[in-house]
């Protein structure tokens, strides 16, 4: 059974196993800063397989007026069970106050459908547009 837990105390390298599953290099390829993502959020929500970490939700922002959801991941070997969409209400549902959630994305077919059943839009559906700079050096 899949529990859900609020700032958990997670072990760096159990957090590094999760992002190395979906291959998020750009995040394991730098330990140190590993061991900041979660200390420098606002909250996450950590989805627990008995005491494995098999899922990750972070959000960062000022809880007043604006939230990011900056990374949501589930091992690829519990995707397709809900976990995600969990991950993704609670962290709506907590952050029901504020104006604007924000989150960016690769541009798939298959994650822009995910996210709009879970009730996001596309900034262009909602009259607004998004700029980002990405530094893929640092």
């Amino acid at each position: 059974m899949i529990t859900y837990h609020s700032n958990y105390p997670v072990d760096v390298l159990d957090l590094t196993t999760l992002y190395n599953s979906v291959l998020w290099t750009a995040y394991t390829d730098y330990p140190d800063k590993m061991a900041q993502l979660l200390p420098g959020s606002l909250w996450y929500l950590a989805a627990l397989d008995d005491e494995k970490l098999v899922g990750m939700l972070r959000v960062v922002g000022d809880d007043c007026s604006i939230v990011y959801i900056q990374d949501i991941c589930v091992d690829p070997a519990y995707q397709r069970q809900g976990i995600g969409t969990e991950l993704v209400r609670r962290a709506l549902d907590r952050y029901s106050h504020i104006r604007q959630t924000v989150l960016v994305t690769d541009n798939d077919p298959a994650t822009k459908a995910f996210y709009q059943s879970v009730g996001m839009s596309p900034i262009e559906e909602t009259g607004g547009v998004c700029f980002v700079r990405y530094r893929l050096d640092v």
